[in-house]
């Protein structure tokens, strides 16, 4: 199908361009959502008549665009989730949660702009685009954390892998810790006992062995 772009469309052209796409795509995305119309000769006729609207029109929502992408660019969300030890989530994270996150923040961000190669499932840093509008686009951070402590050290840098480590480590040492301390508690108490119960002394003459004198 022959469309007529009414703004620009990524990898397929800018407003005003006449692409040939398949008939799926323009029914379902393009022309539902008011990117394209057919290109029929009434509808090339429409939006010549409508081109300087069109272009105003789309001048002030990339400029409402680059304001909001200039106070959430690199912003970070932390996304608390239940996962595995292994890191992988029970469920999984997708677009729809990462805007509720950003407008609980303030940012009137719709699902439909937040771009994501496939849901996230694992726990850690994740970027994820922002396509703010058909000319801006920016790229913020899903913290994906089992807890809001757990999310602080992944921000400092940690991964999931040496969170673990470091917490099997603390385990080992604190399992050490009680075994010194068990062994020193009875090393007392054998201690104690030989204090209480002290040498035996055994009375002069009084040796089994010896003969009463006559």
């Amino acid at each position: 199908m022959d469309v007529v772009l009414l703004e620009r469309v990524e990898k397929l052209g800018h407003m005003g361009d006449v692409v040939k796409v398949k008939d799926g795509y323009a029914r379902n995305y393009l022309l539902p959502q008011g990117k394209a119309l057919r290109a029929t000769k009434a509808n090339m006729a429409r939006f010549e008549a409508q081109k300087a609207e069109l272009e105003a029109r789309n001048a002030d929502a990339r400029a409402a665009a680059e304001t909001l992408a200039a106070s959430i660019d690199g912003k970070q969300f932390v996304v608390i989730r239940a996962a595995s030890e292994a890191g992988a989530l029970y469920g999984s994270v997708a677009p729809r949660d990462i805007a509720d996150l950003a407008r609980a923040e303030g940012f009137e961000i719709d699902r439909r702009q937040v771009v994501l190669d496939r849901p996230i499932k694992d726990l850690g840093l994740h970027a994820v685009r922002l396509q703010l509008h058909p000319e801006v686009a920016v790229s913020v951070s899903a913290n994906v954390a089992r807890s809001e402590e757990e999310a602080a050290m992944q921000a400092s840098g940690k991964s999931i892998q040496e969170l673990r480590a470091e917490e099997e480590a603390e385990a080992e040492f604190e399992i050490s810790e009680l075994f010194d301390d068990l062994g020193g508690a009875a090393d007392d108490e054998d201690d104690d006992r030989r204090g209480e119960s002290g040498p035996v002394d055994v009375p002069e003459g009084d040796g089994g062995d010896d003969q009463p004198q006559v």
